[in-house]
């Protein structure tokens, strides 16, 4: 399974790298995630992958 975050839903995205001469070679920008354990919903012990964007909001319960 490709890694994406558990809160947002981002992950990676592709594309192509552009030159001068309009050449094009394909490439991905990865997501700033970050392995994280957290305590869900149920009281659970997890461990998720989340963005750094997400983590700054400090909405989790960090385990």
């Amino acid at each position: 399974m490709a890694k994406q975050c558990y809160i947002t839903g981002k992950k990676n995205h592709f594309g192509n790298n552009r030159s001068f001469a309009m050449n094009s070679t394909r490439r991905k920008w990865k997501a700033n995630l970050q392995k994280v354990r957290i305590i869900d919903e149920n009281g659970e012990k997890k461990t998720v992958y989340v963005s750094a964007r997400a983590l700054k909001k400090n909405t989790l319960k960090r385990a």
